[in-house]
């Protein structure tokens, strides 16, 4: 029976690629996992290796136990397909049926996986997850790492950005975030300071809410009179954090006439207040995040280029909620739990099966706030007992689905006696016209060419018009 490993125990499958002159050469290797998301309460991880994985309540020593009600003995199997570099599945009869990305698959089709696909086997979830590399970061050992806490997950991309938290954290270079609304840039920068050793303050900066008219002041403070209503010397933020880290959130919308000045803070670690002549040594920690894309915003001259290139020493992005599916039902199940306990608790959401499969396809375009918004609606009006049906979802998270590609036929064959087995792709319906006039309409000859059952044969001579043609 397949077990959990961790990141650096898991197998990998190892491609080729043919060069120039028809050489082949090996590829990038590639880690690949299967998640189980949902019922919650059987989640875990399987590793995925070249060979052949049966999907059951009875796999076999190498397959993959799922114990659960509506799994079949033997409900599908996963292959490696080299034409996809990916996995592909099929059904294998099973009693209630297996689908990928909402697309039904049968024994006679099976279907390849993308990185991100979502499983339903039965009443389970899984995540197929595809990672070029092991998830870890070099110099970083297995263990260590940001607080998983701070930043929750077991997708590989999230994984890996624990590990490179660390490392930068290590280092007191400017750090730039970079990650769409919502997808926990915050939580980053603050893990970052607690891991940097840092004894001063944490001081967090909306670069987007600063008053356009005094924001010098705001960042580096001002002298008594230094203009109308400064009644006060006022050291400003980045003086107020000496010693610590002050995070600048929305980086890109800080005011062009302002971003040298921060550069020579970058640079000089020194900061000059309004209306003073000398300036004044600060040793502040940097930590930026944006969700614009600065390299464009410097080809468009509104973020200046040598700005970019500091605050860039250490870049991490933080993918959206969409790409990482295996951690979306934790995240309900955190804010959920983090929401309930502002209102004296209550009790943990429960989703019926195609309500999750609904949660996991959705795009989040708000990504975590979107979250929060779920579980305040979900919370605030809870459905009368039971597990919360798909009808009882928002409309606008159910109307927004997330853009994962559909998953390919692909037909399983054998490769040779003693391999494994082997996808290929289904053939166009002009391949597939071409090989009728071939072989002058033959089902036997079909099915051997195309490595199909009969079955499928017939199905595509009624698709394509053909069996009536014939008896003409």
């Amino acid at each position: 029976m397949a077990s959990e490993r961790s990141a650096s125990e898991r197998p990998v499958a190892a491609t080729t690629v043919t060069g120039s002159r028809g050489r082949e050469t090996p590829a990038r290797r590639v880690a690949c996992s299967l998640h189980v998301v949902f019922p919650p309460e059987l989640r875990r991880t399987f590793p995925l290796g070249e060979q052949e994985s049966i999907l059951g309540r009875d796999p076999g020593l190498d397959g993959v136990l799922l114990d659960h009600g509506t799994i079949s003995r033997r409900h599908a199997a996963l292959a490696w397909s080299a034409a996809h570099q990916a996995h592909a599945v099929r059904d294998l009869d099973s009693r209630n049926g297996t689908s990928a990305d909402a697309v039904p698959v049968t024994g006679d089709d099976a279907r390849a996986l993308v990185d991100g696909s979502l499983l339903r086997v039965g009443d389970m979830l899984l995540v197929y997850e595809q990672d070029a590399g092991d998830g870890t970061v070099p110099g970083v050992g297995v263990g260590e790492g940001a607080s998983r806490e701070a930043i929750p997950g077991e997708a590989a991309r999230i994984r890996r950005l624990r590990a490179l938290v660390a490392r930068a954290a290590a280092d007191p270079a400017p750090v730039l975030i970079l990650g769409e609304t919502g997808t926990g840039k915050e939580r980053i920068a603050r893990e970052i300071h607690r891991l940097s050793g840092r004894t001063g303050k944490h001081i967090a900066v909306n670069c987007a809410a600063l008053s356009a008219e005094i924001v010098e002041s705001q960042l580096f403070g001002h002298t008594k009179g230094a203009f109308t209503g400064a009644g006060e010397a006022q050291p400003g933020l980045f003086r107020a954090a000496h010693g610590g880290t002050v995070f600048l959130d929305e980086i890109g919308d800080l005011p062009l006439a302002l971003q040298p000045k921060l550069l020579r803070v970058l640079q000089e670690g020194e900061v000059l207040p309004v209306g003073a002549t000398q300036p004044a040594r600060v040793d502040v920690r940097v930590v930026a995040a944006t969700h614009r894309d600065l390299a464009r915003a410097v080809g468009a001259q509104t973020f200046r280029e040598d700005l970019y290139a500091r605050l860039s020493i250490w870049e991490l992005a933080v993918p959206p909620l969409r790409e990482r599916r295996v951690d979306l039902l934790g995240w309900v199940d955190r804010l959920h739990a983090v929401w309930a306990a502002k209102r004296d608790g209550a009790a943990p959401l429960r989703f019926e099966v195609d309500a999750a499969e609904a949660l996991l396809r959705s795009s989040w375009p708000l990504n975590l706030r979107g979250v929060e918004r779920l579980v305040h609606e979900l919370g605030a009006a809870p459905p009368a007992g039971g597990a919360i049906r798909r009808s009882a979802l928002p409309a606008w998270l159910t109307g927004a689905v997330t853009p994962i590609a559909p998953a390919a036929p692909v037909a399983i064959t054998e490769a040779g006696s003693g391999s494994q087995p082997v996808a290929t792709a289904a053939p166009t319906r002009e391949e597939f016209m071409r090989a009728y006039e071939e072989l002058n309409g033959s089902v036997h000859g079909l099915a051997r060419r195309f490595a199909r059952d009969r079955r499928q044969i017939y199905r595509w001579l009624e698709a394509y018009g053909l069996r009536e043609d014939r008896k003409k």
